[in-house]
């Protein structure tokens, strides 16, 4: 929603006290294993250089009140001892500058923390003379892992390729039609149409880290494949159209994102179905991070941050490797008139018969986004 003028200076401290309130009493939850924690606000401190972020550190974690079993802990002749697997990308941020980090929950939870070096796999391992102290730097680590994955851009994503012939020559038709006849039109230009290669329907966005990573998610997509891809599709392809236009934003006049709608042949909602299942069985294993419910299924065929750069990758490219936030400043095109001329495009038909795990940023010898691996329905 927008307000014109400036807010008065009461408002502004209000609104922002009651945010501060809702954050103590509605705190961030974090699912880790199938177990909620709490993530309490903190205050943080933001640093010039890079090195000094690794230091962050969230404080204690309201783990005390967890039961014992919450994590695999294994009883040895010196005590106890627990382990955990993660990237070796993660690892510089449990260790933290200087290895304070460490050195606090070492500390605090009276552990021993043994983490293999940069570049190498294996996995981080806790030791104590108490079973609860182990459980509680496990938690710590855990939370810390989870949020700084979070930090991490994505890297991969679950996709429909919509790179048929028919769909690629309907794409090139529209292209050229909508430059004849609308590029008059403030910001069209052929710079800001996608790769015709590249149309794809996006079912979630995966932050892979190893090769282990992608060997998961490989087989968590084989087990949708068994448990309900199967039944869903049949055993074949869907047989799908993609027709018609939206845009993503309120403002029809000053558009960034304007996507085809693809839709099955039938008019069953299987498509739908299929894909919101897929969403959430990844959300549940914790190999995407939820934001939504539902899968909003589109397929991009322009975007004005294709405009400086044609590997530009929408919403999705807006942090670095270190999880720094990018501006990416992006002019607007105005789509009245393609919106009122192309409404009802009709793109073509295609058959859908395989879930990709594609890499962002690599492409394969035809063009498209490279497969890192797939399921096939038929």
């Amino acid at each position: 929603m927008k307000y014109p003028g400036i807010w008065p200076c009461q408002d502004v401290i209000r609104i922002l006290f009651e945010e501060s309130v809702m954050e103590v009493l509605r705190p961030q939850l974090i699912r880790i294993d199938g177990r909620n924690y709490r993530k309490n606000p903190v205050q943080e401190q933001t640093y010039q250089h890079e090195e000094d972020e690794e230091d962050f550190y969230q404080g204690s974690m309201e783990c005390a009140d967890e039961p014992c079993d919450a994590y695999e802990v294994e009883q040895t002749p010196q005590g106890f001892r627990s382990t955990v697997r993660a990237p070796s990308l993660l690892y510089k941020h449990i260790v933290g500058r200087r290895g304070d980090t460490r050195k606090k929950i070492e500390m605090e939870t009276k552990t021993s923390i043994s983490i293999p070096k940069p570049g190498e796999d294996g996995e981080i391992v806790i030791t104590g003379q108490h079973r609860n102290g182990v459980i509680s730097a496990r938690t710590r680590i855990d939370v810390l892992l989870d949020t700084f994955r979070r930090k991490q851009p994505f890297t991969h994503f679950l996709a429909f390729f919509l790179n048929e012939v028919e769909v690629q020559e309907g794409f090139l038709r529209f292209q050229e039609e909508v430059l004849a006849k609308c590029s008059m039109d403030h910001g069209v230009d052929s710079s800001i149409f996608q790769n015709p290669k590249k149309l794809h329907l996006t079912i979630g966005m995966l932050v892979l880290l190893s090769e282990e990573e992608i060997q998961q998610t490989c087989e968590m997509l084989q087990k949708c494949k068994e448990e309900f891809i199967n039944d869903i599709s049949g055993g074949k392809p869907l047989e799908v159209e993609m027709a018609g236009i939206e845009y993503m934003n309120d403002d029809p006049g000053m558009v960034d994102v304007l996507y085809a709608k693809v839709h099955m042949k039938d008019g069953s909602n299987r498509l739908q179905e299929l894909v919101d299942r897929v969403l959430e069985r990844f959300q549940a294993s914790g190999l995407i991070v939820k934001e939504w419910n539902s899968v909003k299924l589109h397929a991009t065929v322009m975007n004005t941050l294709f405009r400086k750069d044609p590997n530009a990758e929408g919403r999705y490219n807006l942090y670095t490797a270190d999880g720094k936030y990018i501006f990416k400043e992006r002019e607007s095109f105005d789509g009245r008139n393609i919106l009122k001329l192309f409404e009802n495009f009709y793109f073509g038909s295609l058959k859908l018969n395989s879930i990709h795990i594609s890499q962002r940023f690599t492409i394969d010898s035809f063009g498209n986004y490279a497969s890192c691996g797939q399921i096939d329905f038929s």
